[in-house]
């Protein structure tokens, strides 16, 4: 079985931002990199197939600069067999669906049985780029998925909804599934593996060579939200609480007047 696994670096989320020069993006100087939180589910759940079928071949794919291929040995110290760099210095100002139409050429003639990817990066956050994939290759898509089985070929899975409530699927492969957080328990490299990570292959593309999309959207400003005033608590008994909050209708809204 050949499966794509579709990484992104991010900032650790700890790190303290600010905003670029051009206002669109964050500036990119004085951050911890690290694999995309939702990802590192994708990468385990990739291999777990893997070591269930007991064969396949896994490749990593990663958009970006060249600083992304530490992030990528960090994939293939998991289990993953070979590395694909989508060079592109410029990715962090890409939008969806020109992430997911550079994936889709790359993918699209390798006969991939499964693609898997995170359900979304944590700096965009946009949830779109597997999804996405999905529609350009023509496969199914099933998304933020929390629980997976696979037998003969055939995907059982589940997918989370809003309110805790589950959808059970079943898909044929091939298909493109979006890890949600807790699909799996991701695990830690160890040293053995993160030495013959080093030895593995890890080959570059020019994202030139793979676009044929067109932008479709364009951020126009990015900016940290204004801070407001600090909320006011109430305390004390029930019929005081409603008195305290009519009175505060009344001084500051006037609806009650």
């Amino acid at each position: 079985m050949k499966i794509l696994v579709c990484i992104k670096q991010v900032p650790d989320m700890e790190s303290k931002f600010k905003i670029d020069d051009g206002g669109t993006w964050y500036a990119k100087n004085d951050l911890v990199w690290r694999m995309n939180e939702y990802d590192e589910y994708a990468v385990e759940q990739a291999v777990q197939v893997k070591d269930q079928l007991k064969e396949g071949d896994i490749t990593v794919l990663c958009v970006g600069s060249d600083q992304v291929k530490e992030t990528m040995k960090k994939a293939l110290a998991m289990g993953c067999d070979r590395g694909a760099h989508i060079a592109d210095d410029n990715s962090s100002a890409r939008e969806p669906f020109e992430i997911a139409g550079i994936i889709a050429e790359y993918a699209k003639d390798k006969g991939f049985d499964l693609v898997f990817t995170g359900m979304q990066s944590q700096d965009r956050g946009s949830a779109q780029v597997g999804i996405l994939v999905a529609e350009m290759l023509g496969l199914p898509g099933v998304s933020t998925v929390v629980d997976f089985t696979l037998v003969d070929g055939v995907i059982e899975a589940k997918r989370e909804l809003e309110g805790g409530i589950k959808a059970c699927v079943k898909v044929q492969t091939p298909a493109v599934v979006t890890c949600q957080l807790g699909l799996n328990t991701p695990r830690y490299p160890t040293l053995p593996n993160i030495m013959k990570a080093k030895k593995k292959e890890l080959l570059s593309t020019p994202a030139t060579d793979l676009l044929k999309v067109d932008s479709r959207q364009e951020t126009a400003k990015m900016y940290f939200p204004e801070k407001k005033g600090g909320g006011l608590v109430l305390e004390g008994d029930a019929p005081d609480l409603a008195d305290q909050l009519i009175k505060i209708l009344k001084d500051k809204t006037g609806v009650l007047s």
